[in-house]
């Protein structure tokens, strides 16, 4: 959960402008290295002031596959979601913040303004790029995975060579995960241990038939909220509730074969041994 009061520590990327001014960006991390960061926040007030998604994309100047990217990344690594669609109204419906997405922003700007103040102090004793290389470290971790899910173990069952993980991602089914009992003991799972589950796009199967029984483990079920066509392949994102949403890459003639269209009900289907897991040490 992005709750302000849980965040341990912030980290600051400085440089030396050509006049020898130290600038700034401010990002935060919690225990477990989730990072908070500027870029983020921006989108969050954009969508707070323009009440759209698309209009939200074209003021902070990414596309409108990418903020929903964002979003679905910032409400599948809370515990609540921090953007939700309204639909109907005169309107026709929108995008908008919730009350947690509010708190996020404003606990944000206050933070910034304080960080504003320690760079301006902290730029008065630094003499050199050395000094600043030497006082801190920048360290993020970057994933070509297009679903990430923060979750709590809830039962690790053990075998000789391989444990089936289950864990609690705030949607109506959990996560399976089958991960090898070394793998269980280097990360040191225990119940209520809070992971990263990751699954690529790729490795989520789509079907109609939400009532579908097949080996996959997990089988997360929800309304195509996104279709997005390319020249070969289509983005499809599933909302599974909770504010959680569920990614998947597939052919164009799938797609067209399934009969894909936003709104309906389907189901995004992928094996246990896809789910790869991450624990801060």
């Amino acid at each position: 959960m992005y709750d302000l009061t849980n965040y341990q520590r912030g980290r600051m990327v400085g440089r030396k402008t050509d006049k020898g001014q130290l600038k700034g960006d401010l990002f935060l991390l919690m225990a477990n290295e989730r990072s908070f960061a500027s870029t983020q926040i921006e989108l969050l007030k954009a969508i707070n002031e323009c009440g759209s998604i698309s209009r939200a994309a074209k003021k902070v100047g990414v596309s409108y596959k990418t903020a929903w990217d964002r979003i679905d990344a910032l409400n599948n690594m809370s515990s609540q979601p921090l953007v939700e669609r309204s639909t109907g109204g005169a309107q026709g419906g929108g995008t908008a913040l919730t009350n947690l997405g509010q708190r996020i922003i404003e606990g944000f700007e206050s933070l910034q303004h304080e960080h504003q103040k320690f760079v301006e102090r902290l730029g008065g004793s630094l003499h050199s790029l050395k000094d600043i290389a030497n006082f801190m470290r920048s360290e993020t971790m970057k994933t070509s995975a297009r679903n990430q899910f923060l979750g709590t173990v809830t039962r690790i069952t053990p075998g000789a060579v391989n444990a089936e993980i289950e864990m609690d991602i705030g949607a109506d089914r959990p996560l399976i995960a089958i991960i090898t009992q070394d793998s269980v003991e280097q990360l040191e799972l225990r119940n209520k241990s809070e992971v990263i589950a990751l699954v690529k796009a790729s490795s989520v199967l789509v079907s109609m038939d939400t009532g579908i029984v097949t080996s996959a483990r997990n089988k997360l079920t929800g309304r195509i909220s996104r279709l997005v066509t390319g020249a070969v392949n289509t983005d499809v994102t599933l909302d599974i509730g909770g504010g959680k949403t569920v990614s998947a890459i597939i052919t164009n003639t799938s797609a067209q074969d399934l009969g894909l269209e936003e709104g309906e009900m389907a189901c995004g289907l992928f094996k246990a041994p896809s789910v790869i897991l991450l624990k801060s040490g």
